[in-house]
């Protein structure tokens, strides 16, 4: 299903125009040019030096972080690239300052003084440039600007070690104004508003919502979705996590999204399985709340329904196939084996020659390619999971998010997920992290302290 969104910063200042007051037609916004050439950045620095001089109260000051907003929004890419360089490069912290303060602490014997010196230093650490971020804080809908424009500024920041450290000031504040004791957990159900419906379907990044239809069978009675919302952006989800509640563990995700599949009994479920987390704000990379969401959501769904013994996902691995094809090593394989990864490989569609053996796999001929295939595929997935690392991280992102979370790697599913984005990803192979709530923090501090993995007994068989 498509649905029409107007461009990424359309819509947001069509948003402000409708929130922050216009102030004086012949605003900051009428004097700059949308390319900001560099006669007019002289006006720029004279707007922002008025939004750091704080004159005139907070309703003034107010009203010049608005005008500055509306500046920035009405900008072309180029101009914004600009006004970003300059608060990079103009406004961040005096050095100077910064060392003379130093100096002069270093001399201090006094305690007074040395606390009064202290402060001093703190007040010199923090750039001028993230006070004014500050100030968008206080507008109705700046928040939501400011995510926007970090979600902007990241990719710059790659290739720009001065933006990147103007991406650092910004994420510390995102940081702190979404702490996770400032959210709101809401479930989301058929009565919810279209417009965070269709939010929902836009965000959705692991499986995608084909139609209103699917919708509507994702939120039906034997399945649950919660989302987080900060209380300045009422209408926007953070993060939202999509549960099935089913008997025993589930391993196929087409299973789970049959939009015929019979409806169960959720007071008769033992199992809640966590299928789809999806984060909705680019600007908000970096900022983790995701581990609170499933702790909040199983809480949540014990109390209302405390016959649930299991909690576990079905979770993609998206990095699999693309690790797999980078390897140099043979990992021990027999000469069969060999020979047939060898001319999958070298196929002309790979993914349409996986595609049809992993549909063939298990039938009668258990000797047959594509049942060897499976069997070689499993096993080598299961040291992927297991065994790549980034340092002492699993080198899978999701495998790193759920044993982070204190989740141990369960159970390995073939054919569990044969979508075009299943087989590309993982030759179709889901993977279930079970939360075993009495040992959670074990596992946690395993991963987190010496990087080990807990392991089912059916994980280590395949390892062997």
């Amino acid at each position: 299903m498509y649905i029409a969104e107007e461009p990424f910063w359309d819509r947001t200042l069509r948003l402000i125009r409708e929130i922050w007051p216009l102030g004086e037609q012949n605003e900051l916004k009428d004097k700059i040019h949308v390319d900001l050439p560099d006669s007019d950045l002289n006006v720029l620095r004279r707007a922002i030096s008025a939004c750091l001089g704080g004159r005139g109260g907070e309703v003034s000051a107010r009203s010049r972080a608005a005008e500055l907003g509306r500046a920035y929004l009405v900008l072309g890419a180029d101009g914004r690239f600009k006004f970003l360089q300059l608060l990079a490069r103009e406004y961040d912290v005096d050095n100077v300052a910064v060392e003379k303060a130093i100096e002069a602490r270093n001399s201090i014997t006094s305690p007074l003084e040395l606390q009064a010196a202290n402060q001093k230093l703190r007040l010199l650490l923090d750039p001028p440039r993230a006070r004014l971020f500050q100030q968008f804080n206080e507008l109705k809908e700046g928040v939501k600007f400011l995510v926007d424009l970090r979600a902007e500024l990241i990719p710059w920041s790659r290739k720009d070690n001065e933006l990147k450290a103007l991406d650092q000031d910004v994420h510390r504040l995102l940081v702190s104004w979404f702490d996770i004791g400032f959210l709101d957990l809401r479930r989301i159900t058929w009565d919810t508003p279209a417009a965070i419906l269709e939010k929902l379907i836009k965000y959705e990044s692991v499986h995608e919502i084909s139609s209103w239809a699917d919708m509507k069978n994702r939120l039906r009675e034997d399945r649950r979705c919660y989302a987080f919302f900060h209380p300045r952006m009422p209408d926007e989800p953070l993060i939202f996590v999509e549960v099935a509640l089913v008997s025993g563990i589930s391993d196929n995700v087409q299973e789970l999204l049959d939009v015929h599949a019979p409806i169960e009994d959720p007071l008769k479920s033992d199992t809640a399985i966590f299928y789809s987390i999806s984060n909705c704000q680019k600007g908000l990379a970096g900022v983790s709340f995701g581990n609170f969401l499933i702790k909040r959501v199983v809480a949540d769904l014990t109390a209302k329904l405390p016959n649930l013994k299991n909690f576990s996902t079905l979770s993609p691995i998206p990095g699999f196939l693309t690790w797999l094809r980078g390897q140099d090593e043979s990992f021990d394989l027999g000469n069969k084996e060999r020979e047939l990864w060898e001319s999958v490989q070298s196929a002309d569609d790979p993914i349409e020659v996986l595609s049809r053996m992993v549909e063939s796999s298990g039938e009668d001929d258990g000797a047959s390619n594509a049942e060897t295939l499976k069997n070689l595929l499993l096993t080598l997935c299961a040291r992927y999971l297991a065994l790549a690392k980034r340092g002492d991280q699993a080198y899978d992102r999701v495998a790193h998010f759920h044993l982070s979370n204190g989740a141990q790697i369960e159970r390995i599913n073939w054919g569990a997920n044969q979508t075009q984005a299943g087989m590309e990803q993982s030759a179709g192979i889901m993977v279930n992290y079970l939360y075993k709530l009495s040992q959670i923090e074990k596992n946690h501090e395993m991963y987190r302290g010496r990087g080990e993995i807990t392991l089912s007994s059916h994980v280590k068989k395949l390892l062997k």
